[in-house]
């Protein structure tokens, strides 16, 4: 059972900005009971800067685990009146009707969190909850992706949140390619408006539709991918750590690599 943390906003003595009690709340309510400090040598370790005209996969060594570097080919987006300012691209998903989804949508969900973050989360579409809340990440996957990102010293209005989709699938299916194809213009718009410097993407569906991949989110976690030139990390979606809670020690890998690669792009 957890023990509601100290709310001092005294710094660690590691030197983090959120105290150690309640970093440790945090990644209890992630499930991780017993967090083993990275070592000094280890968080100080830069990997060569990777020249941006080399395409092929470079390992490098951070937390204790081998990255490798890929980059995803840019796809030619659908040509599409996504508008010029964030009211004109609200307007325009709220209006869309590109696919059968906007049929049994209760409202479109666009996005969520601070238009000018430098991390931009993208997770699959919206679910039930998001359906009609017009929020993404709500409910419980909401709840404890919010904790991910308090483990990390992030609030979620830190942040920018939205999916790949804008509305939710018919009884909460894998997105349709062709969905995905239609969604894609509002994608690139949020994109060049927020202009973020680093994208987190949770979940297959996410992950294999911004590196254009059929890869498992398995095999695509635990390396540092680029996207139209950003840094891209992938990990697992928290409504999948709620359903098999084993796998959020791996999540939290991910979480401290995300860390390593914001730093470093500050």
């Amino acid at each position: 059972m957890s023990v509601e943390p100290d709310m001092n906003p005294a710094k660690n003595p590691g030197g983090c900005t959120l105290p150690e009690e309640l970093r440790r709340y945090y990644l209890d309510t992630m499930g991780i009971q017993l967090w083993e400090e990275i070592s000094r040598e280890a968080c100080e370790q830069t990997s060569e800067e990777v020249p941006e005209e080399v395409s092929e996969a470079m390992p490098t060594e951070r937390h204790g685990i081998t990255l490798t570097e890929t980059r995803a080919e840019n796809t030619e987006p659908v040509r599409l009146s996504t508008g010029e300012t964030w009211t004109e691209l609200e307007q325009a998903v709220r209006s869309c009707a590109l696919c059968s989804l906007h049929a049994s949508r209760t409202q479109s969900v666009l996005g969520a969190g601070n238009k000018s973050a430098d991390l931009f989360i993208i997770g699959e579409a919206p679910g039930s909850e998001e359906d009609l809340q017009g929020e993404p990440f709500v409910g419980s996957a909401g709840q404890l992706l919010t904790a991910m990102l308090k483990a990390i010293d992030l609030n979620r209005e830190d942040v920018y949140i939205t999916n790949i989709l804008k509305c939710r699938p018919t009884n909460d299916r894998d997105p349709e390619p062709s969905e995905i194809l239609s969604c894609n213009p509002y994608l690139q718009r949020q994109i060049s408006l927020i202009k973020p410097k680093v994208i987190f993407a949770v979940g297959r569906v996410a992950a294999q539709a911004l590196l254009n991949s059929t890869s498992s989110i398995s095999s695509m976690r635990g390396k540092l991918h680029r996207y139209q030139g950003m840094p891209l990390i992938a990990s697992y979606h928290p409504a999948y750590l709620l359903r098999k809670p084993s796998e959020k020690r791996k999540a939290w890998q991910d979480l401290l690599q995300l860390k390593k690669v914001m730093e470093e792009c500050q």
